[in-house]
């Protein structure tokens, strides 16, 4: 039982000390990239610790839970393991831990529903909006332009991905600026930020009164636009993306003195002016392998028993 209390415990504390660190980090901004990495090990090592421990939980609760995970084990582990001596507490755990792994894939599911629906609206607006022509193929072109007088432009996902670009954002956008803007959104898309925002989104949902979750879904939105402006000033300039996004979003009152829905905007184009230098080879890998070792150490502590005895 101290096995499935220590992994319990492990999470816990992971999901309250690492949101705090990495708020004090300062190369965040600098790696979106890394920081993304780090914050999906990081959720991943929560959500494995909790999973082991209600499978240890379990184990020690159930004869039939036992008969099946240490089936194939020596006699000298199961003992290791101190199974059965525990009393109802293994039992309320494990169906505490469970239910809360049911309803995280109840609110996965949700998401994406959700996702899915919004994406299918979007291409019956766009069909209204955009009708085919006569021997047209629908998802034959990779732009689509649409007759509008406000500035916007977004990445349409799916089996034939296209560019929506209005008019208005036509006449804004000069020179290579709108290369740019398919630059950001294919970064989106070829890196499947997508995902990260539905699997974020249903945590924070499900799990409301959860700090570390409903960090990682502000997180996520802030750094998978942060990587993707990335990718674009890679290719064509950190200034030709940065008054792409000041073209397309001066209408809206983001850069005005007051709040404004997409706060982030202003920061997002004064770090792309300011133009910080990126982390060094080294520290970038000595981060994602730091990162990397957050979901190993559940699986290292739910075999020490094991390895012991086997030892």
């Amino acid at each position: 039982m101290w096995v499935s209390l220590a992994l319990l415990l492990l999470g816990v504390l992971t999901a309250l000390a690492a949101p705090r660190l990495l708020a004090r980090a300062d190369w965040v901004e600098r790696e979106p990239v890394v920081a993304l990495w780090v914050w999906q090990c990081v959720v991943a090592g929560v959500l494995l610790s909790f999973a082991l421990s209600m499978t240890l939980s379990a184990s020690t609760a159930w004869q039939a839970v036992r008969g099946q995970l240490f089936a194939p084990a020596p006699r000298a582990v199961v003992e290791a393991y101190e199974l059965g001596t525990s009393g109802p507490w293994s039992a309320v755990l494990a169906v505490v831990l469970a239910a809360g792994g049911v309803w995280s894939g109840a609110m996965l599911g949700r998401e994406i529903g959700r996702a899915r629906a919004r994406r299918g609206q979007r291409r019956r607006d766009l069909l209204v909006r955009s009708p085919l022509l006569p021997g047209e193929q629908p998802g034959s072109e990779r732009l689509v332009v649409l007759e509008g007088e406000r500035a916007d432009a977004w990445w349409m996902a799916g089996t034939a991905p296209r560019l929506v670009i209005t008019t208005a954002a036509l006449r804004r956008l000069k020179g290579r600026q709108l290369d740019a803007v398919l630059a950001h959104e294919q970064g989106h898309a070829r890196a499947r930020h997508d995902w990260l925002r539905h699997c974020s989104a249903a945590l924070a949902d499900g799990f409301p009164g959860i700090p570390v979750f409903t960090k990682f879904r502000e997180e996520m939105h802030r750094l998978v636009e942060l990587a993707a402006d990335d990718v674009a000033s890679r290719r064509f300039g950190r200034l030709t993306i940065a008054l792409a996004l000041v073209e397309l979003n001066e209408d809206r009152g983001v850069f005005g003195p007051g709040p404004a829905p997409d706060a982030d905007l202003p920061q997002r184009v004064n770090r792309l002016l300011t133009a910080t230098p990126r982390l060094t080879a080294g520290r970038r890998l000595r981060l994602t392998a730091a990162a990397s070792l957050v979901p190993v150490i559940p699986v290292l502590i739910a075999f020490v028993p094991a390895l012991s005895a086997l030892g």
